[in-house]
């Protein structure tokens, strides 16, 4: 199912949580809803179950005006991250519980109903365990038996609310790896909220980075993370440093000494330089390149984190070496990005 989301704003009172919001959501796709807290990114998504209406604006369910429709019309799927499991309830008989509160000339009988919950059952991989209550399953367990329940009612839509926030590191990423294979076989219209870049990138097909109520960009994982299109964006997806600079006569200049780096289309005056660890080379020859002092080392899994200060304002710049790497605090190291971004100081400031 194809989802519009049309100039949505929201205000509770007088305080916006939705600036004019648009978005179009193809049907099968995977859309993460990715930004800090108070973004907007909840809101939207309750918009969009029928939990909550925009102050102004449209949503369209595959062109049909889904302000129209009640929660149960929409026949959305909805999981939380508290799972919201009934606790006097069994697995089989939770699972089941949307098709069984249907009006009766919809409601299918108690076979069937049992059938389709074992039939996810083995979906979600957790056959056999029908019988047991919540208390009785693991974070993980729970979370699988809540995505089995919101795919029962085969809903036109599944919205996910900070899915895995309550598990442990180890149990996410299993779970999004899981996640992901159910997308495939499902096929469902989902759209999930995170503020887990990582989970982001690694399960959407396109993600909505959100900010103070607006969308900053949208992109597929590759367009976000590559391509940033603002500091914002740059700074709050994966690891970054920024060091100020300026821009003179299509030259880029750190503290009077001019950077082997091109600007770009970035107009003369005082710009930000953003980089990530990873993307550096250290080099021997300082001419055209950026030296710092060591100030820090961390072993980083198979790498070394190094944190360094550059420049008259002695700016920390974190940067990614290989571990067998022999450095020694106060030690001066010259590196150059091999990938980089340059904004204007007034694009930043507006970020």
């Amino acid at each position: 199912m194809d989802v519009t989301v049309e100039n949505v704003v929201r205000t509770f009172g007088r305080t916006p949580a939705l600036h004019g919001v648009s978005l179009n959501i193809e049907s099968g796709e995977l859309v993460a809803l990715l930004g800090p807290s108070g973004s907007g990114k909840t809101t939207l998504l309750r918009i969009l179950a029928g939990l909550d209406v925009p102050t102004f604006g449209r949503v369209l369910f595959d062109g049909e005006d889904a302000l129209r429709l009640t929660v149960q019309q929409r026949n959305v799927g909805l999981v939380f991250q508290n799972y919201a499991l009934f606790r006097h309830m069994n697995v089989v008989d939770n699972i089941g519980f949307g098709l069984r509160v249907r009006p009766w000339a919809r409601r299918p009988s108690r076979k069937e109903i049992r059938n389709r919950a074992l039939e996810l059952l083995d979906l979600v991989q957790l056959s056999g365990l029908e019988k047991r209550y919540p208390s009785q399953l693991s974070g993980g367990q729970r979370q699988r038996v809540a995505f089995a329940r919101a795919l029962a009612i085969e809903p036109r839509v599944l919205l996910l609310d900070e899915p895995f926030g309550a598990l442990d590191a180890k149990v996410r990423r299993d779970l999004r790896r899981w996640l992901l294979e159910i997308h495939n076989k499902t096929g469902h219209t989902t759209v999930f909220v995170t503020h887990d870049q990582e989970e982001a990138l690694e399960l959407a097909d396109r993600v909505v980075v959100m900010s103070e109520g607006r969308i900053e960009q949208i992109g597929t994982p590759d367009e976000i993370y590559d391509a940033p299109n603002s500091p914002f964006v740059f700074s709050f997806i994966g690891e970054s440093s920024v060091l100020p600079v300026q821009v003179e006569h299509g030259k880029v200049w750190l503290d009077g000494k001019p950077l082997d780096l091109a600007p770009g289309d970035v107009p003369d005056g005082s710009a930000q330089l953003f980089l990530r660890p990873h993307d550096v080379d250290v080099i021997d020859d300082e001419a055209g390149a950026i030296s710092g002092e060591v100030k820090v080392l961390r072993r980083h899994a198979g790498l070394r984190r190094v944190d360094l200060d550059v420049g008259a304002e002695r700016k920390r710049v974190e940067i990614e070496l290989p571990a067998d790497l022999n450095l020694n605090p106060a030690r001066s190291i010259a590196f150059r990005p091999r990938r980089y971004r340059l904004y204007p100081i007034s694009q930043a400031l507006d970020s």
